[in-house]
């Protein structure tokens, strides 16, 4: 039964269901979802249309409001609103290094975790829909990853949907990896060069404690190894509307002094374990570059690392050598992950499984797109460092009737830093196509 509990301003109906694992096989195992409701207090939730939010990714459930904050406090005006966490992610049949032996060997992990892609995520919606709405379709928001997800749903069950809705999320339909981490490099040092350019004290912090640890990996509380290459990943900061400053934050307390001489501060080796830590959300390291394989003959075989061997740029011995300033990384997932990380580390089998896996199957339907009948809008982040802006431009162009609100206003993060503006506009772009 249905337990429901009040915030400021919103009453909250806790939700479990129970799908297939596969939904190609609907009689074989079944996994549990979870899901939070959310109505604005006042209304009554029979009369109002549902909003599904598909959060950012892979790897994080939904996130956890208090009240009616950010894009929500839009959405609750005329919405109910359903937070999905997706499987595998907060109370959905969590994965980690915990849960994960349960499923036996890491070939059998790698298996069970082949069913954890946008595609799964689409149908487990289309699953729970119609005992929410009665049978009537819903309007999906979709941040980032969930961006991707919507687009999938436009693809492959678009009777389900009344309006899609996507931030920051519009994926190519045909880039490998490869060709993903291609395009990302160069943005990922446009962004370093702009944070150098803001704060150019902070090249020589970056590579004086690049030295450091080049010297002497330090060892983070809980047992995370801080080396040079898990220190320039703090990059991924760049690609958030605050994340330059608070990485220059972080860069301008890194050394104290001690008996001892100068050394990382521990302050400073605090904020960087929970910057790059993944034991809240394994799923992300785990199946990341498994969201771009389409081809059934090719693996990702650790594409980000690869293409990363082809901008010397990167790499931080030359930097240290030179002159240069010491360039982070970004969203990008590396073998060394799985070594350096303890919440990875019994993982790394699985992942190396992964990467080597072949059969992923096509996410998007280039002809359904093009006869779209949806209503759709998308947020397009002018120069966004994780999804490729000439790729979402070019996927705009595919999806018939698709309306694109392209911005600098806002960084990658623009529905969570100003929510309920960017809700707005894009609700006002699908209603004046309708």
């Amino acid at each position: 039964m249905a337990h429901s509990y009040r915030q400021p301003g919103t009453v909250l109906t806790d939700h479990r269901f129970t799908v297939p694992l596969d939904h190609a096989r609907p009689d074989g195992e079944h996994i549990e979802l979870y899901a939070r409701e959310v109505v604005a207090t006042g209304k009554d939730p029979e009369t109002l249309p549902w909003l599904l939010y598909l959060e950012g990714g892979p790897g994080f459930g939904a996130r956890r409001f208090v009240g009616r904050q950010a894009w929500l406090a839009r959405a609750l005006t005329e919405y109910r609103v359903l937070l999905l966490d997706q499987r595998g992610t907060g109370r959905s049949t969590p994965l980690n290094r915990q849960t994960l032996p349960l499923r036996g060997t890491p070939a059998q992990q790698a298996e069970f975790l082949a069913h954890f892609r946008s595609d799964s995520i689409v149908r487990d919606a289309e699953a729970i829909r119609p005992g929410l709405t009665g049978g009537a379709p819903w309007t999906v928001l979709g941040q980032s990853f969930g961006g991707f997800c919507a687009t999938h749903y436009l693809s492959t069950a678009p009777e389900g949907l009344s309006a899609a809705l996507i931030t920051g999320g519009l994926p190519s339909l045909t880039a490998t990896a490869d060709e993903v981490y291609e395009a990302a490099f160069p943005r990922i040092e446009r962004k370093n060069l702009a944070h150098y350019a803001r704060y150019p004290m902070d090249v020589e912090r970056a590579r004086r404690i690049a030295a450091h640890l080049a010297d002497r990996p330090a060892e983070l509380p809980g047992g995370h190894r801080l080396t040079v290459e898990a220190f320039q990943s703090l990059g991924i900061l760049l690609g958030g509307g605050d994340g330059s400053h608070q990485l220059h934050y972080l860069l301008e307390d890194a050394f104290v002094p001690t008996p001892a001489g100068p050394a990382l501060s521990d302050a400073f080796l605090e904020g960087a374990r929970a910057l790059l830590s993944f034991a809240g959300h394994p799923l992300y390291a785990l199946v990341h570059e498994a969201i771009y394989a389409q081809d059934p003959a090719t693996p990702t075989a650790w594409a980000a690392e690869r293409v990363r061997a082809g901008h010397p740029r990167f790499d931080a011995a030359k930097a240290l050598a030179g002159d240069e300033p010491l360039l982070f990384t970004g969203e990008t997932i590396h073998p060394w992950h799985f070594t350096t990380d303890p919440s990875l580390v019994p993982l790394r089998e699985t992942a190396e499984l992964l990467a080597a896996r072949t059969g992923w199957q096509p996410l998007y339907d280039p002809a359904r797109l093009a006869a779209n009948e949806v209503p759709v809008a998308a947020a397009v982040y002018h120069d966004d460092m994780y999804v490729d802006t000439a790729d979402s431009l070019a996927t705009a162009r595919t999806v018939r009737g698709l309306r694109t609100w392209v911005t600098d206003e806002f960084e990658h993060d623009g529905v969570r830093a100003s929510g309920p503006r960017v809700l707005d506009r894009l609700l006002t772009l699908v209603r004046d196509d309708a």
